[in-house]
């Protein structure tokens, strides 16, 4: 899991899709696979495979449930911009979590074989402190910090008023405009609101990071796969060439299922959407 680079990449994303999905639905996205299951995992058993593998909630960290997810907000609100929106951010969720030891069921049902690169441990065993703890001991604080340069150096520019105004609202204006219009809300203030993931994002690396040092007083050992002081957590009981063989089946009978799908109906309900809704005023807030 990442505790911070979640909300770093967010930005990073925006940069790339700009008026093609909502900022908001990535937003949604991103935090819908912890959103869903988090509160349960530090009560559970066996918190790594109930996380992250089957039986369990892990379903909810697969590209399949993004794409479950993202064809429902398009049946429903026949928005392509927040379908889009929800699977980007949903799928930039789960590639990130790829990174810790527990991995993630990237091709359920297909596959139940977590992909995992082992880059630090998940600590979930340890609670949610002394999850923080490992989380900020490891690799996984220095990942969160490099998603924030990569932010800084290559998307900064989705942070300024000009950006938010040219192409944030206008990618999804009917949502900033109820915000505008219900709460009164500027648009210094909604601007603030859309910056805000960056500063709570920010706020969170920081204060986990001095917890972790001068609270826990956890050792800090930034290599792959730490830290020591943490069990493995590795959910897979198979060798390396198993792994391979159940990936590359799980992943093409995973592309065949959503190529079918595709032809069989989302294609239709894609054709049946719309883009940004031509009909709503843009936004008229003070300035």
């Amino acid at each position: 899991m990442s505790w911070a680079a979640h909300e770093f990449e967010l930005y990073f994303i925006q940069k790339h899709v700009g008026t093609k999905a909502s900022f908001l639905a990535v937003v949604i996205g991103t935090q819908l696979p912890d959103a869903l299951t988090k509160s349960l995992v530090y009560a559970a058993d066996d918190t790594a495979h109930f996380h992250r593998g089957w039986p369990g909630v892990g379903f909810t960290h697969s590209l399949l449930f993004g794409a479950i997810l993202a064809a429902l907000v398009l049946a429903l609100t026949r928005s392509r911009g927040w379908a889009l929106g929800i699977l980007i951010g949903h799928w930039a969720h789960v590639l990130t979590d790829i990174a810790d030891t527990a991995g993630v069921m990237l091709f359920f049902p297909f596959s139940t074989e977590p992909i995992t690169i082992s880059m630090w441990k998940h600590a979930a065993v340890e609670g949610r402190y002394g999850d923080a703890a490992a989380y900020y001991s490891s690799l996984g604080g220095v990942w969160d910090l490099f998603w924030l340069v990569m932010m800084l150096m290559f998307a900064w520019r989705t942070l300024t008023p000009a950006y938010f105004r040219d192409v944030v609202i206008p990618a999804d204006p009917r949502v900033w405009s109820w915000l505008h219009r219900t709460f009164r809300l500027p648009e210094r203030a909604l601007l603030l609101l859309y910056q805000g993931l960056l500063f709570y994002g920010v706020g969170r690396m920081i204060t986990w990071f001095l917890y972790a040092r001068f609270d826990a007083r956890t050792p800090f050992e930034p290599f792959w796969g730490g830290p020591e002081y943490i069990g493995g957590n590795d959910i897979s009981d198979a060798g390396l060439a198993e792994v391979l063989v159940r990936t590359v089946i799980g992943a093409v009978l995973l592309a065949v299922f959503l190529w079918a799908c595709w032809r069989t109906f989302g294609k239709r309900l894609w054709e049946r959407g719309y883009d940004v809704p031509a009909a709503e005023p843009p936004l008229r807030a003070s300035r």
